[in-house]
């Protein structure tokens, strides 16, 4: 594609952007007319609060409709390009407001980003009162937000849009004559609308951005008409639209996915979600040692060729890498799926662990010491050990520390 210089303008999906409660597609259930957070909107008497969700799923548009909606000092800062400077700049006039009775209220922008000291420099203002944190994030902030603010913010989930919101968000961005694109002739059929959507992964803004992109690409776009095909999709996506952070939280949650089935022997959806690794450009050698790793935990003694096939598979995926790895792999997880299942290993070793745990250092019997050195004799190492090949393996000798006696872990 040739892409065409255009006109100086906002991107699409910052101009289609909605501007007010009602407009918003998707969260009925956090910001529908009942909801506390919408009343609290309403009334500019919002807390301090964390949207969590996927990109593209509304939570800076709901900033911006708060800081509409507000009659509080409104601010934004983004983590990805600010530090304690912008923060400390934003205080100052917080501080101000607060002598003057007025709300100040700061969005920042994919919070995650800032790290401990950072955000700790924020908490005793939240605390205080002096800001109302407005905090964006795709990750989760259990994991990525200090403890002591995460406790005095309200955490709402954004949740991906579904096909339907999407299909009509890319309808809208057609049809709209002011903000979107109905000002350009644009052929796009019921299918290729439908494939935008499926292609966007409930992203909104990844669905217009893809869209824009393939309507200036066109030369001559004002006078002539567009057409839109699933080639021209292809092309604009490539493998963009695979949303697989390998450092976040979808990357555990795809490889739990594979792992649980996997357990469950469902081969097929094994394969998929194994796909979805391998296509987004998940380290190969990654998959090979979870693997290894469910072959003596999810099957272990029910097929201890298993964990053979596991080991065969990560020296195959060293030796050729990908992209000829990829079916090295889906033999291993096929093979893993179809297996016969038992934990028995695992769950024996963790009752062992826990023992070892409680009871500490116990000593080994006297009978099983070794006993290198005169002293170590008299003193009754190795007395009365008796040698297993001597006795046909038929010994009755324990082999455990007098506390755990006769114990048995394994079913």
């Amino acid at each position: 594609m040739t892409v065409v210089k255009r006109e100086n303008k906002k991107p699409l999906a910052d101009r289609l952007r909605p501007v007010s409660l009602d407009d918003f597609l998707g969260a009925e259930d956090i910001i529908g007319p009942s909801s506390i957070l919408r009343k609290t909107i309403e009334l500019d008497q919002i807390p301090s609060i964390i949207f969590w969700g996927p990109p593209g799923s509304g939570k800076t548009t709901l900033a911006f409709i708060i800081a509409q909606k507000t009659k509080s000092d409104f601010h934004q800062i983004s983590a990805v390009d600010s530090g304690l400077k912008d923060l400390r700049e934003v205080l100052v006039k917080a501080k101000e407001n607060k002598k003057k009775n007025k709300k100040t209220i700061l969005f920042i922008d994919e919070i995650h980003r800032w790290n401990k000291k950072q955000q700790d420099a924020l908490l005793p203002y939240v605390e205080k009162g002096v800001i109302t944190l407005i905090g964006a994030t795709t990750e989760n902030p259990s994991f990525e937000v200090v403890g002591a603010l995460l406790s005095r913010c309200r955490i709402f989930v954004l949740k991906q849009l579904n096909q339907e919101q999407l299909i009509k968000i890319i309808k809208s961005a057609l049809k709209d004559k002011k903000r979107g694109l109905g000002q350009i002739k644009v052929k796009m059929s019921e299918k290729t609308i439908e494939q935008l959507a499926q292609m966007s992964n409930g992203d909104a803004r990844m669905a217009l951005n893809a869209l824009e992109y393939i309507v200036y690409s066109f030369p001559n776009y004002k006078n002539k008409e567009v057409i839109i095909n699933l080639e021209s999709l292809k092309q604009a996506f490539q493998k963009s639209h695979l949303f697989y952070d390998q450092k976040g939280e979808e990357h555990y949650n795809i490889i739990s996915a594979l792992h649980k089935s996997m357990r469950g022997s469902d081969a097929e959806a094994a394969l998929y979600w194994l796909a979805r690794m391998i296509e987004a450009g998940e380290d190969p050698l990654y998959i090979a040692r979870r693997l290894i790793r469910f072959a003596s935990e999810d099957i272990g003694l029910a097929n201890s060729r298993a964990l053979e096939q596991a080991v065969a598979g990560y020296q195959a995926c060293h030796f050729i890498g990908l992209p000829e790895a990829n079916v090295v792999l889906a033999q291993a997880v096929v093979y893993m799926a179809k297996c016969k299942k038992s934990n028995n290993l695992y769950l024996a070793y963790e009752k062992a662990a826990a023992d070892v745990r409680k009871y500490g250092n116990l000593p080994v019997p006297l009978s099983i010491r070794n006993a290198p050195t005169k002293l170590m004799k008299k003193l009754g190492y190795g007395k009365n050990y008796k040698y297993s090949p001597d006795y046909n393996y038929q010994e009755k000798q324990e082999y455990f520390p007098e506390k755990l006696k006769n114990r048995k872990y394994l079913k």
